[in-house]
């Protein structure tokens, strides 16, 4: 923090938080962002809320050196949701080349953010981390946009003026139907509870009040999860689907030979060329033509992607560049999977990743910070590698992949059919 007795040139900024700033320690993170970038702050205004869901307000006056670290230090504390007092317009400026942002770009977080053109506060739609605003002057919207999918000309928000966040506090993240989240990781927490919650709001997405996605990976096959897993399909608790060429070669290889990876999910043992099995799937699917033609010509007639099919729930196959094959309906190229994610990612409410660390990563990156995320995975790196790329929404459940989903399944009814 500066020192009052200093004769540095200061140039300072007036800016504002409003919401529920204590409880969401929001303005300790401001205060905090503040002093470790070299600047200072003095309060004018304190509002505390009374009751818990009270907002909150603050007015400082943020001070720095320089104008470039009062800029710096103003860019950082609005992802915070610090916004000047004296309100300005976007500044914008027309995309020059294909795929490319303008120098100097507004880049955006994961939180509901606006922006404002002519005295109003236009709300950013298909919010997404690390992109950049594309507004239509013409329209007055505004939309998230990939870097990749930037086209010449587009008008594109550049700097921070003219934007304000509105960060999640943890009013709107630990209701009463998800009350767990009140840590990151949870390894030894009661998991039937958290598993509860959950299935709490599976219910509540089923019946019409939201959509589930779900992220999963091999381990569901390798692990004999998959009919748990076909069993919330079939029952209308997943909307969605993303995974990669791994979890529908094994889940089909197991329809075809019994088998995940060659090892008999029956006995547990290997089988006779069972390294094999996953190819010949594959290149059964590939002359067959893909996996819904596998279904409509009665070759494939159970398993995860089976159901998928008979339900007409939408799904992603990404694809690696590891993978054998890869299955026909496998997006290869990864900027077509990301577009296509992008779509089925919209109106999302629930995210369940399961077993799938690279996957769960590029989905957290793809959602606003609003969707409740659940990651269950047997090794808590993975939920701190989605903690660490900026996916604060995610909690994660440190346990194995089948116990879970049974335990899910039963909460939700059981398998009866």
């Amino acid at each position: 923090m500066m020192n009052a007795q200093t004769h540095l040139p200061s140039f300072h900024e007036d800016v504002e938080l409003a919401g529920h700033i204590i409880d969401s320690l929001l303005l300790p993170k401001v205060l905090d962002e503040i002093t470790s970038l070299g600047g200072d702050y003095q309060s004018q205004e304190i509002r505390i809320g009374h009751n818990r869901r009270d907002p909150s307000y603050v007015r400082l006056t943020v001070s720095a050196p320089t104008q470039e670290s009062l800029e710096q230090i103003l860019t950082s504390i609005g992802q915070h949701g610090a916004v000047p007092v004296q309100h300005h317009d976007i500044r914008l400026l027309a995309a020059d080349i294909e795929r490319a942002f303008p120098e100097g770009f507004y880049a955006t977080t994961n939180e509901p953010t606006e922006v404002r053109w002519s005295n109003k506060w236009i709300p950013v739609e298909r919010q997404e981390m690390d992109c950049g605003i594309c507004f239509d002057p013409k329209q007055e919207t505004a939309r998230c946009v990939a870097m990749a999918d930037v086209k010449r000309g587009d008008h594109i928000v550049v700097g921070r003026l003219g934007t304000r966040v509105h960060p999640v506090g943890r009013d709107r993240l630990s209701t009463h139907s998800f009350g767990f989240m009140n840590s990151t990781v949870s390894s030894e927490k009661p998991k039937n509870l958290t598993v509860r919650e959950i299935a709490e709001l599976m219910r509540r997405a089923a019946s019409g009040q939201g959509r589930i996605l779900v992220v999963a990976g091999p381990a569901v096959v390798h692990t004999g999860s998959r009919e748990l897993l076909s069993w919330l399909i079939r029952r209308g608790y997943v909307h969605v689907l993303f995974a990669g060429n791994a979890l529908a070669t094994h889940d089909i290889e197991q329809s075809f030979y019994g088998t995940s990876l060659g090892i008999s999910m029956e006995s547990g043992g290997g089988s006779e060329e069972g390294h094999e099995h996953h190819l010949r799937t594959i290149n059964r699917i590939r002359r067959l033509g893909s996996i819904p033609q596998a279904v409509e010509q009665k070759v494939l007639t159970n398993g995860i992607m089976y159901e998928c099919i008979q339900h007409k729930i939408p799904f992603v196959l990404a694809g690696s560049i590891r993978d054998d094959g890869p299955l026909p309906d496998v997006i290869t190229d990864s900027l077509v999977a990301q577009t296509r994610m992008r779509e089925l990612v919209q109106g999302v409410t629930f995210c369940l990743m399961i077993a799938t660390t690279l996957h769960s990563i590029a989905v957290g990156n793809l959602l606003p910070s609003w969707v409740k995320t659940v990651c269950v995975d047997i090794n808590p790196a993975t939920v701190t590698k989605l903690a660490d790329r900026g996916t604060f929404q995610s909690v994660g459940l440190v346990t194995d992949v089948e116990p879970f989903l049974r335990v899910l399944v039963q909460e939700l009814g059981g398998m009866q059919d």
